[in-house]
């Protein structure tokens, strides 16, 4: 499967990405891609991209990475809602809740009203 994603260039502190199309598989670190579309500086917000090869690959089925897609999206070259990108709160798991056995509780207090009777008719 094909995927349209960023690839990290420059320096420690200084990122460049260059939008690239790549096997899914491959790790965004390994350069090796099947095309290059474009980049971004997001430092000083400065993008090229070759809209015309995007939306060819995008009919040949690559998927765009979500923060690609948010980019695309914004500067209008595909059509549709930004992805949400943050990750959501943890919401604790609720604890089971213990059960307390209703027909126990009557046989406890049954049993002490015979012990009772029998202590009285002793």
């Amino acid at each position: 499967m094909l995927s349209i994603r960023f690839s990290r260039q420059g320096k420690l502190h200084q990122p460049t990405y260059k939008i690239v199309v790549t096997e899914k598989t491959r790790s965004p670190k390994s350069g090796k891609f099947i095309e290059q579309l474009g980049s971004y500086n997001p430092l000083t917000k400065e993008k090229q991209i070759n809209a015309e090869r995007i939306k060819y690959w995008i009919s040949k089925g690559a998927q765009p990475s979500d923060t690609v897609h948010n980019l695309l999206v914004r500067n209008k070259i595909i059509e549709g809602v930004k992805v949400a990108m943050h990750n959501p709160a943890r919401t604790p798991a609720p604890e089971p809740a213990v059960e307390q056995s209703q027909p126990e509780q009557p046989k406890a207090e049954a049993e002490a009203e015979k012990k009772n009777e029998e202590v009285k008719t002793d």
